[in-house]
């Protein structure tokens, strides 16, 4: 079900996994549809038990249902539109102003891929100091994370199978290979995530461990278990 039709001819596709994001999805969908005007709007719910998805079918062009799993169901997402480009957007996310457009002109100069400089909102005073850490990290290592909502060319999504199925940091892996594809376009506006992670477990607490999740991750530590990880330092 959609709000509206949808027409062949779209050249963005916007693609919102989500699982049991009432409480932010109507947001995240009104901003979308201002920020890509002339997108595609697609929901991929993973099984919600809350009213995401009849909170969605109001607002989105499409809201489709696969399998739980962020990569498994971006990787839903994006094959239901054609869409010459692909733009991965969590639930929790806002868009700059323009971002259609700024899309079209990070790809201009035919890179493959980029994404958003990234603010978090939330109450520590730490977090625009996180911020800015991950866009200079970002900026320098040519890798970037789901909150700084990634696009990509289909080719280019195409080129590197999608999201690869794991448990966790498959943003970071997918960036990963596309960047042998060309350096990601690095927009500095700024896509606007919640730090509700941050506020509910502790800002210096969740840096930590999201470095170390990192670290286990460059380590080559299995995803499965740093998806197990991740989920005991989050019951702490």
């Amino acid at each position: 079900m959609g709000r509206r039709p949808v027409s062949s001819d779209r050249t963005l596709s916007v693609v919102i996994p989500v699982l049991n994001e009432a409480a932010s999805i109507a947001r995240t969908l009104r901003d979308a549809r201002r920020a890509c005007p002339n997108g595609v709007i697609i929901v991929v719910d993973g099984g919600s038990s809350d009213a995401t998805v009849a909170m969605a079918e109001g607002l989105a062009d499409i809201v489709a249902h696969s399998p739980p799993g962020r990569a498994r169901q971006m990787n839903a997402g994006a094959g239901t539109v054609d869409a010459a480009v692909l733009l991965f957007l969590h639930a929790d996310t806002q868009l700059p102003d323009g971002a259609e457009r700024l899309i079209a002109e990070g790809l201009a100069d035919g890179r493959a891929w980029g994404r958003f400089d990234v603010a978090i909102a939330g109450r520590s005073r730490l977090l625009p100091l996180v911020a800015a850490m991950m866009n200079l990290r970002s900026r320098s290592t040519g890798v970037a994370t789901g909150d700084q909502a990634i696009f990509a060319t289909r080719e280019a999504f195409a080129a590197v199978e999608g999201f690869p199925q794991i448990a966790l940091m498959e943003d970071v892996a997918m960036s990963k290979r596309l960047r042998r594809l060309s350096r990601p376009a690095c927009v500095r506006a700024k896509a606007i995530t919640s730090g509700r992670r941050w506020d509910a477990n502790g800002a210096v607490r969740t840096i930590a461990a999201m470095w170390l999740l990192r670290l286990a991750f460059v380590c080559g530590v299995p995803p499965g278990r740093i998806a197990n990880l991740y989920a005991r330092l989050k019951a702490r």
